[in-house]
């Protein structure tokens, strides 16, 4: 089975914009929700915006204290696409998050009060391999028990794509045959056999100030090149609860209101950028 998967993968890596049904050179971008679960304000925020798009798929961080909620509305809208946002770090000064598997059970990933470490440098430094694959693991398979179709994987702060975790990360991905976030950069080796690069990435989400949101986010739409692109937001509802855990509670606001609303389907459609989520990523890759 591995091996047809990655016999497939291969073939049609190429030319991945054709395969999922869009004309050649055309720019299309997978719009994605990160932190999922972080917060109810997250999970309000999120599945908001992909009800009505152009937000396109998001990811849950099972680790935190709102995944049971966020669960939950998966199930009630089986549709949604939704994957794992693997996490090994916690990193709010007043709001902090353990690991699934335990914290006896993966001692090297945990700080003195059993909490995730804050930075992915400590847990590069403190992690093991074994721990690191035990807990991701545990994650994905604690999704999957929660009634969550998982459509996908990518990495919380960016931790497992560290060279160290990377290979767990890449395990992972062939063991649950789901694809991952794994964008074309120098510090990739290229093309893992039996996955796809991301042509292109724009991470630079939250990155505004008040004001600014709408200028900004239109230029990360427009300057998306030809190929198949990531695009990362953090859709959040404003509140006390979000302005509590992080100073970024307003770029999270308006990246609600941006990725979920008129104002981001305009961006778009102006730039000739297509959407799409990535449970057609995975039924291409299990040749569906």
């Amino acid at each position: 089975m591995l091996v047809a998967l990655t016999t497939v993968c291969e073939r049609w890596a190429m030319h991945v914009v054709e395969r999922l049904g869009f004309s050649a050179g055309s720019t299309v971008a997978v719009v994605h929700a990160d932190d999922v679960g972080m917060s109810h304000a997250a999970n309000i925020g999120a599945f908001a915006a992909l009800d009505t798009g152009p937000a396109t798929c998001a990811s849950v961080m099972v680790p935190c204290p709102w995944f049971s909620e966020a669960a939950a509305m998966a199930r009630a809208r089986p549709d949604v696409d939704l994957g794992v946002h693997l996490t090994l770090n916690a990193e709010f000064d007043g709001y902090r998050w353990g690991p699934v598997a335990g914290r006896t059970a993966v001692p090297s990933l945990v700080d003195e009060a059993g909490h995730l470490r804050r930075t992915s440098r400590e847990t590069v430094k403190s992690g093991t391999i074994a721990d690191v694959r035990s807990e991701l693991r545990a994650q994905i398979d604690a999704a999957l028990a929660a009634g969550i179709d998982v459509t996908h994987l990518d990495s919380h702060m960016g931790t497992v794509f560290h060279p160290k975790f990377f290979d767990v990360y890449l395990e992972l991905g062939r063991e649950y045959r789901l694809p991952l976030f794994l964008p074309r950069v120098p510090e990739f080796r290229p093309d893992p056999d039996g996955f796809i690069m991301f042509d292109g990435f724009d991470a630079d989400s939250l990155d505004f100030e008040s004001g600014e949101g709408r200028t900004h986010n239109e230029r990360r739409i427009r300057n998306l090149g030809a190929g198949l692109n990531y695009l990362i937001c953090h859709p959040a509802q404003g509140g006390a609860e979000l302005s509590a855990i992080t100073d970024s509670a307003h770029q999270r606001d308006f990246e609600r209101t941006f990725y979920g609303g008129d104002a981001g389907r305009a961006a778009f459609a102006d730039a000739g950028v297509e959407t799409i989520g990535m449970r057609e990523v995975r039924e291409l890759l299990r040749g569906r």
